[in-house]
């Protein structure tokens, strides 16, 4: 069965290696690109109350590397953040921040809604102060849960997120290629990448329920849910609560046993 990894392209490479180990047949369709937001007055003056937060989100590898970035250029001190503990949405976060010497807690399922499982989110006081390192438009059901708890939330807006250019003419390469699978997988990881999907694929509509979609955690899954619902669409999608390529492997075993 063929696999879509819709990953963007730095991200993509570990998991398609690994999968096509396993003799899975992989197109890499990468539906988010990410650029980093300018430094601007607005990003110091959040940098400059990073002394008082408790915990800082950390949200995606390139978050971890622009705010670094901008954290050495607001003239911050990493040693002056003793007093925060941080919160990496994934392994590759995890793995990012430990680069700069900084251990954070991963979610068993990573989620926002994983993260918020975390003791460290749960046992916070009322009045205490996060900090998101995101990108924009992401973690905003984190963020208003949080704020719905009394906790205070400064917001990073630290890269944009915008569907690659080249996914059309891959896409529009590659039309032969699904039109001759019976079955083929869709990996989606986020509302942005299942949003610019369906754009993609307006003026080829059959190929939206003809896939089987991955996605990744509970919120995703009921947005196709209810997107299912709402258009009497045919296609099966399975909830996945990691990236991990036996996890993956996994489920499309249970795609093709029920095909």
């Amino acid at each position: 069965m063929l696999l879509i990894n819709t990953r963007p392209s730095d991200r993509a490479i570990s998991l398609t290696q690994q999968l096509q180990a396993a003799q899975v047949a992989v197109l890499e369709l990468p539906l988010l690109e990410l650029h980093a937001m300018p430094y601007s007055d607005e990003l110091l003056h959040l940098y400059q109350q990073l002394e008082q937060v408790q915990i800082i989100v950390v949200v995606s590898p390139t978050a971890a590397k622009i705010g670094m970035q901008y954290l050495q250029q607001a003239g911050v001190e990493l040693s002056a953040l003793g007093q925060v503990h941080w919160v990496a949405v994934g392994k590759a976060t995890e793995q990012a921040l430990a680069r700069y010497g900084i251990h954070s807690d991963v979610p068993e399922v990573e989620t926002s809604e994983g993260m918020l499982q975390l003791p460290v989110l749960k046992q916070l006081a009322v009045g205490s102060s996060v900090a998101f390192w995101r990108g924009e438009g992401g973690r905003q059901f984190m963020m208003d849960h949080l704020r719905a708890s009394n906790i205070k939330v400064l917001n990073f807006i630290l890269y944009r997120r915008q569907c690659p250019e080249t996914a059309a003419k891959i896409l529009a390469g590659n039309l032969g290629l699904l039109e001759a699978q019976q079955h083929f997988a869709v990996l989606i990881t986020s509302e942005a990448s299942w949003l610019n999907w369906l754009t993609l694929l307006q003026k080829d509509a059959e190929f939206i329920q003809r896939a089987c979609y991955l996605v990744l955690g509970p919120r995703l899954a009921a947005i196709l849910g209810e997107y299912q619902q709402q258009h009497q669409a045919s296609f099966q999608f399975i909830q996945i609560d990691d990236l991990d390529a036996n996890t993956i492997l996994q489920k499309m075993g249970l795609i093709l046993g029920n095909a």
